[in-house]
């Protein structure tokens, strides 16, 4: 059982992105419900699975967070690379069937990249609850899926903290219309001032270290 001490170790971030992605999981699963598509009867992609894990999208990050030991950058990262991802294959909308595979896959794909340290393939699958079989491959279709695009600029960064920042403020007050959005930041090619929440330097910086609260 997780502690009172424990949660208020969780840095912000990981409430943050456990947040947005619940709320574009219940978006998607409210439109396939509606169009009747009956898209989960044959999984469309690796990471679709037949039913819906019985751990919350919260409650499976904050597992991800204790075991793995990830620093929080890595979880701005993790966003990063899932959206580019999801910008490669806009069939795959991001669901209760296959968000917790995305996001156990995108922290082992970002912790490698960002930390000095982390833990083998075999003890994150064994964190998501996946076999060592199944997480080999889906870090092999997610690394083709992004392009081995892993380079992640300064710029690109404060963007997507940008935003997960605005998911903050919705947190705290709730817009009267709720519109979440998964693919809300340029890629790192376009150019950053473009970006609708891009705010001044000084600014992003502070952003950032709320985050890693």
């Amino acid at each position: 059982m997780t502690t009172g001490e424990d949660a208020a170790a969780v840095p912000r971030v990981v409430a943050i992105l456990s947040s947005l992605l619940q709320r574009v999981a219940e978006r998607n699963d409210a439109a396939e419900a509606v169009d009747g598509a009956g898209r989960h009867q044959t999984a469309v992609s690796a990471f679709q699975g037949l039913t819906k894990p019985a751990i919350s999208i919260g409650g499976y990050l904050g597992r991800i967070f204790r075991f793995a030991n990830c620093s929080p950058s890595c979880y701005v990262v993790a966003y990063i690379y899932l959206d580019r991802f999801l910008r490669r294959r806009p069939a795959l909308a991001v669901d209760s069937f296959n968000v917790h595979r995305l996001l156990i896959t995108s922290v082992l794909t970002a912790v490698k990249f960002v930390d000095d340290i982390c833990y083998n393939n075999a003890y994150f699958a064994r964190v998501g609850g996946i076999s060592l079989m199944e997480m080999n491959y889906l870090e092999v279709d997610f690394l083709f899926g992004v392009a081995f695009d892993l380079n992640v600029t300064p710029a690109a960064f404060a963007s997507y903290c940008a935003v997960l920042q605005s998911e903050m403020a919705y947190l705290e007050q709730p817009p009267a219309v709720d519109l979440p959005r998964l693919h809300c930041c340029p890629s790192d090619q376009d150019d950053p001032g473009s970006c609708h929440h891009k705010q001044q330097q000084q600014q992003q910086q502070q952003q950032q270290q709320q985050l890693a609260v």
